[in-house]
């Protein structure tokens, strides 16, 4: 079994709390389409989602203060390991009750390949884990994507790790401080759950390198206005291609007009007259027309 771990930030700290749960609905309509039934989904959050939860998908309430938000970048990432690890510790103590082979932790607005856990329950037990090289990002404001290799360096939705290098302790529950998680997970807390950048050097130090998955196991959500990164999407791509969209479960919040427009149409660029000197005046016009023919045919199930 895997058990796919997320945490929620704080009302406290979001522009839109109303956003964050519809970043996270999306997500869990992502992770809850596995081809695979053999996994659970944890949430971890200070408020309980206003929406009902998909079948498989537990939420845990704790009771942790909003963090500050230093505007110096190194305080603020400090702040985002204690407040978003202590959230997956505790994520991993609920996981306890489900006994499973691998975690993978995840933002709560990225998406994941459905036939992920399927995959992994091929797998024999005793597996190191993997990473996720091969992914792409994705802009939802703007229908745009591009596939990116080494995501496992940008994305927190990249790491599949044996339950064991977790080292879940006894003896504390799912109730526990903030103080009594740092001190019962130690190291392990900043390098397996506070953080992603360094995870894969971390388990490797510790006598558990990660392979790499043989396919595009992530998307990378960003220009959500609610990323800890504020990582953003800005030049002229194409749209998602339909097949990524459907391997990851992914319904646009656009149609796809907008998402045209907006991806690698005028809408993509800062002046119109740059849109016109990137559009070949010969060629661009027939790609336009083949694009709108092919997806006037693909409609209605868009």
């Amino acid at each position: 079994m895997i058990a796919f771990i997320t945490s929620l930030r704080h009302p406290d700290n979001a522009v839109d709390y109303g956003e964050v749960e519809r970043l996270l609905q999306r997500s869990l309509r992502s992770v809850t389409s596995q081809t695979g039934g053999d996994f659970v989904v944890i949430v971890v959050g200070s408020r309980a989602p206003s929406f009902r939860l998909p079948p498989r998908v537990h939420f845990v309430q704790v009771d942790f203060p909003a963090p500050p938000e230093p505007t110096v970048r190194e305080e603020r990432w400090e702040v985002v390991i204690r407040d978003k690890g202590t959230k997956l510790a505790v994520g991993l103590l609920a996981a306890r009750a489900f006994s499973p082979d691998f975690v993978m932790m995840f933002d709560a607005d990225d998406f994941v390949h459905r036939g992920l856990s399927e995959w992994v329950a091929r797998q024999p037990r005793e597996a190191n884990g993997w990473f996720v090289s091969q992914g792409w990002m994705y802009s939802g404001a703007r229908g745009a994507a591009k596939p990116i290799r080494d995501l496992h360096r940008v994305c927190g939705t990249c790491y599949i790790v044996p339950w064991r290098m977790y080292e879940v302790p006894d003896g504390i529950g799912t109730d526990a401080s903030q103080e009594e998680l740092i001190a019962a997970f130690g190291e392990r807390l900043r390098w397996l759950m506070g953080k992603h950048n360094g995870s894969d050097r971390w388990l490797a130090d510790h006598g558990n390198p990660l392979e790499e998955l043989p396919f595009d196991g992530a998307v990378y959500h960003v220009d959500t206005g609610e990323n800890h990164s504020r990582k953003t999407l800005s030049e002229p791509l194409p749209m998602m291609p339909r097949a990524v969209a459907a391997r990851f479960s992914i319904r646009h919040r656009h149609p796809w007009p907008v998402r045209w427009w907006r991806s690698s149409g005028p809408g993509a660029y800062p002046r119109f007259g740059e849109f016109l000197r990137h559009a070949d005046s010969l060629r661009f016009p027939r790609r336009v027309f083949t694009s709108l023919r092919r997806r006037l045919r693909e409609w209605t199930n868009d």
